[in-house]
């Protein structure tokens, strides 16, 4: 059965650093499309980045320079190093993974997460 556990989130003052974990169970993070997607009260979910099985990456244009993913195999994780935080990106973050599709979008991932909650105080 899979499933991914988040962690990580909590408030943050504008310009602080946080880490989102996800612990993956059920599958192997290597050999699975994984991703971070988040969604702001009274806003679209939007995907902030992907990593593909084959490790190739990409962000939206709001976090790139600011946000790191990667993916742990040995424990089965995947992160997301968040860096010089915005009050912008203020959102329920959610933990995506897929075996056949990788994309910028939120249909192409099967299973999700329950989500962590990041807030940044400006």
């Amino acid at each position: 059965q899979v499933r991914l556990v988040e962690s990580g989130g909590g408030s943050v003052q504008a310009g602080g650093s946080l880490r989102l974990s996800c612990e993956a169970s059920g599958f192997s993070v290597s050999k699975y499309n994984m991703g971070w997607f988040r969604q702001a009260p009274g806003k679209e979910r939007e995907a902030v980045a992907i990593i593909c099985d084959t490790g190739m990456r990409n962000y939206a244009n709001s976090v790139r320079g600011r946000f790191t993913i990667s993916r742990d195999n040995a424990k089965n994780t995947l992160s997301l190093q968040m860096n010089s935080l915005k009050a912008e990106d203020t959102a329920m973050y959610s933990c995506v993974a897929d075996r056949e599709f990788c994309a910028m979008e939120f249909h192409a991932y099967t299973f999700w997460g329950q989500g962590t909650q990041v807030t940044v105080s400006s």
